[in-house]
């Protein structure tokens, strides 16, 4: 068994989820903020047996997607400050598949 926990945006969370479901696969769902963008994003965590590994990462690589976006970045030159755009790559997943020792359910 493995415990996996893929970090998600927000955008993603919705059509992730129920592409879960529909695979019945279940998970618990968490707000989450990180990132150097500090901005917030959807944890799931989820126990499932080994042989499913494989399908639940196809799941989140089909369903969390990159995109690009623009922030505003401050540049101070001087005594005048002025609002620079800077293109950055977001979104995707960030997943972490950990081995269960042990799986209790009360």
């Amino acid at each position: 068994m493995k415990l996996i926990l893929a970090i998600v945006q927000p955008k993603d969370s919705a059509r992730l989820r129920r592409a879960f479901v529909k695979a019945n696969i279940g998970t618990t769902k968490l707000s989450s903020t990180g990132g150097f963008l500090k901005e917030g994003n959807t944890t799931f965590m989820m126990g499932v047996e080994d042989e499913r590994v494989d399908e639940v990462l196809n799941i989140i690589d089909n369903n969390a997607k990159t995109r690009e976006e623009y922030i505003t970045a401050q540049e101070t030159v001087g005594t005048n400050a002025s609002a620079i755009p800077i293109k950055v790559t977001i979104g995707g997943a960030t997943v972490f598949v950990l081995p269960v020792d042990k799986f209790v359910q009360f």
